[in-house]
């Protein structure tokens, strides 16, 4: 049986996680934003490389379900459900996650996750909300609560709310965006677990485990200096990468 200790965030921030123990094997799966057919495949992948053997395995999602992609809610739906294909999950939060709770709870004061650099707006969509009809009735922030209290299905908020923003693992930490170098685990900051790119991306954490990580697209999964990073911008791409990882090191599956 797979089994974590937890820790609160620093300053009332998300919690972090730690397997305990000696490590399973484990599959890393980079952004979905809204890619329901491509994540079911990619579970899938994974129980087809386990095939019968029964070994216990943790799938780690990076954050970033909604947004961008068409399924936004469909995700979110398959990953509030209990699972019986024995895989163990832990879903690990995103910026894009983070920033729809907030919408959620206050629209007026989170309006910029409705821009075109966030993709918000597809999400709404999934759940059958049209931005244009909230608009021409009036961006009151009644109004707009309402209708999402009446949509989105509370176990996805719970669910939004909960989630972890990293995982330690053996020699692997995961993380949504990366890790602000030479700051031990610790005292890392929610805000740079979620958003955070240079100087992590040119220079690394500086600490000794390697880091798996999304957020920042790219066209091959990088294998950099003390991290590796798997999102390939499913949106827009359709490649929605898992990386394994067991004693035999980390790789593409």
């Amino acid at each position: 049986m797979i089994e974590f200790s937890s820790a609160p965030g620093r300053r009332h921030g998300r919690r972090r996680l730690r397997l305990d123990g000696p490590p399973p094997v484990i599959y890393a799966i980079g952004d979905v934003h809204g890619c329901y057919r491509e994540m079911l495949a990619a579970e899938a992948r994974i129980r087809n490389d386990l095939g019968s053997a029964g070994n216990e395995a943790l799938v780690v999602y990076l954050g970033d379900y909604v947004d961008r992609g068409p399924k936004a809610a469909s995700v979110l739906d398959h990953l509030t459900q209990q699972h019986d294909d024995g895989l163990a999950r832990v879903t690990l939060c995103g910026n894009h996650d983070d920033i729809f709770l907030q919408f959620i709870r206050d629209p007026l004061a989170w309006l910029y996750w409705l821009g075109p650099n966030f993709g918000g707006e597809a999400t709404l969509a999934s759940y059958g909300i049209d931005l244009d009809d909230i608009t021409r009735q009036g961006f009151a922030t009644e109004t707009v609560s309402e209708r999402l209290r009446r949509v989105i299905p509370a176990r996805h908020v719970m669910f939004l709310a909960g989630l972890p923003v990293l995982l330690a693992a053996g020699d692997y930490v995961f993380v949504h965006a990366g890790l602000r170098p030479g700051i031990p685990l610790e005292a890392q900051e929610d805000e740079d677990l979620l958003w955070i790119r240079d100087p992590f991306l040119t220079v690394g954490s500086g600490l000794p485990q390697i880091v798996v990580h999304g957020h920042t697209p790219c066209r091959e999964p990088e294998f950099a200096d003390g991290r590796i990073g798997i999102d390939t911008g499913c949106f827009t791409t359709g490649r929605l990468t898992v990386l394994k990882i067991d004693g035999g090191g980390a790789r593409l599956l």
